[in-house]
């Protein structure tokens, strides 16, 4: 299938399709909310390989694709070829002739794209080592629902310059925001990537300035999957980057506040924030499953596995 499209990254769509996405998927989680079932997957089965385990990754996408009418089909190293050291490219030949969509949740990125490369099927990053783009699907949708159009407004990204950090610098350019980036020397964001986005996204090492007058602030964890050896060393660099009342304070009195979870209370913010009015963490965290309901169903459409 020559026209098959993966969502990699939020560039791989471009800026119409992305508002079409997220409008879509507000539409069909109120749908879905009034008892308006459509199944545009009907019998349709989405593969789901996890090398990096998961809560939310896997129930929204098991629980979306059920949803669409599909079938979710988990696989884990210890199920499949690919934890014995079968090559990215067979197991891709492989598994996309069996079945309509895929999503990989896994560390390396250059394998998840020499995976997409040889599948003849859509292929869902559900998180690499760089990037999280199906989380930006939900913030960004779950701003939308709030607040309306993030076009034109300030967003800070406290912490890590990861693969959250990452899709907020590449959603800043989709959606047109601007991005400050709060994060301690020796963290920051891939370098190419910064000079990408050019006049969207700049590192403001002081956590207080790079709030001020924010319509949102994100965090995560200090520590990600992968990273608990270094727990103790990043403790230490990351004191000063924790949003607490003092922060949210810095930011305009309607600021959102997100993370994409699972957070640590009072590191890398505080319980009154987390638990706090302004905080949208629960919302964020179900629109993961229609977002990428949303997500599921236009790559379906555009690889021509339905009609739209």
């Amino acid at each position: 299938m020559s026209n098959v499209r993966h969502f990699m990254t939020l560039m791989d769509f471009s800026q119409s399709e992305l508002s079409e996405l997220i409008q879509r998927a507000i539409q069909m989680k109120q749908q879905w909310k009034s008892g308006d079932v459509t199944q545009p997957l009907k019998q349709r089965t989405l593969a789901m390989i996890f090398e990096k385990s998961s809560t939310r990754t896997r129930v929204s996408f098991e629980t979306g694709i059920t949803q669409l009418g599909g079938h979710g089909l988990f696989l884990s190293p210890r199920d499949t070829q690919l934890g014995r050291g079968e090559p990215v490219e067979d197991s891709a030949r492989v598994i996309s002739r069996m079945v309509d969509m895929i999503m990989v949740r896994t560390f390396d990125h250059e394998q998840l794209l020499r995976f997409a490369e040889y599948s003849s099927v859509p292929v869902i990053n559900a998180l690499t080592d760089d990037y999280h783009p199906c989380q930006l699907l939900a913030d960004i949708m779950t701003y939308v629902e709030y607040r309306g159009s993030i076009a034109g407004k300030t967003v800070t990204w406290v912490g890590d310059g990861n693969n959250m950090c990452q899709s907020w610098m590449n959603a800043a350019r989709q959606f047109d925001f601007k991005l400050n980036i709060a994060c301690p020397k020796g963290y920051e964001p891939d370098a190419a990537l910064l000079e990408a986005v050019g006049s969207h996204a700049e590192i403001i090492t002081d956590i207080k300035e790079a709030s001020a007058g924010s319509d949102l602030i994100s965090t995560d964890v200090w520590a990600s999957m992968g990273q608990e050896e270094e727990q103790a060393v990043r403790m230490a660099a990351f004191k000063d980057y924790c949003v607490d009342a003092e922060v949210m304070a810095c930011a305009h009195d309607d600021a959102l506040f997100m993370h994409c979870l699972p957070a640590h209370r009072d590191e890398e913010v505080t319980a009154e924030v987390l638990e706090g009015k302004q905080s949208v963490v629960w919302d964020e965290a179900e629109n993961r499953l229609h977002a990428q309901k949303a997500l599921m169903e236009t790559l379906a459409i555009h690889s021509g596995l339905i009609q739209k």
